[in-house]
């Protein structure tokens, strides 16, 4: 059994109309959707419960967390970043999508900025970089998404272990928008798409992408191996 906690800051669905519209439940409950199976066991989480959302018992029971956040990044504590932190490289598998390249928990396990380029909608074509990589499985050679919010390089992320996925939008810019890395004992899988205000998470290649990368990160749950985590300086975005 694979235990996933999806956390989501939950905001827009509940404050603007149009993204309401998209996701009525949630984009976390969206995700839940694709991702449930026989062998898989899921907990929500949101930055409006309490504690955020977010415990030692909880992280002690999940084997990947799915992080999704935009603009609330900093109303995370420093706690429970480091918390999360400390879990990853213990071994807990880590999908941060979309914005969550800004959050507290990304940036600190990356220890850059992680700072790129963006504007609002256009076309993007994902490509596969990557095809023998097991968050690949079943994808085809490149598929297009009709809008997505732009992403583009540089980005101020430290060298990947495999680039899965390229990014190309209809404006011209490139992105590295499927990324692997390994932290400690723990796996790590950043995903561009997902946009709040487009229905990305409908898509049925992005949602195999991301049950394959839940299924890929778990396997550093195999390896927990608690160890000390040395924080160092927080970096602003």
């Amino acid at each position: 059994m694979i235990r996933v906690t999806i956390w989501n800051e939950n905001v827009h669905e509940r404050t603007q109309e149009h993204v309401k519209a998209i996701y009525p439940g949630g984009i976390h409950k969206c995700i839940g959707e694709f991702l449930a199976a026989d062998d898989i066991a899921l907990r929500y989480a949101t930055l409006d419960m309490p504690g955020q959302g977010l415990s030692e018992e909880i992280l002690q029971n999940t084997d990947v967390l799915i992080w999704w956040g935009h603009m609330h990044h900093d109303e995370v504590t420093d706690e429970n970043a480091a918390m999360v932190v400390r879990h990853v490289q213990e071994g807990m598998g880590f999908v941060a999508l979309h914005s969550a390249h800004h959050s507290k928990p990304f940036r600190w396990l990356m220890g850059t900025s992680c700072n790129l380029r963006w504007r609002h909608g256009d076309r993007e074509r994902i490509w596969c970089a990557s095809p023998w990589h097991p968050i690949a499985k079943g994808l085809p050679e490149q598929f297009e998404l009709p809008r997505e919010e732009m992403y583009g390089e540089a980005f101020d992320i430290p060298r990947p272990d495999d680039v899965v996925f390229l990014g190309w939008f209809a404006g011209g810019e490139a992105f590295r928008s499927g990324l692997t890395f390994t932290r400690g004992a723990g796996k790590i899988f950043y995903f561009q798409p997902g946009h709040e205000e487009y229905p990305v998470y409908k898509d049925e290649n992005v949602r195999k992408i991301i049950r394959n990368a839940v299924r890929w990160v778990h396997q550093g749950r195999e390896a927990r191996c608690p160890m000390p985590v040395i924080m160092g300086e927080k970096l602003e975005p």
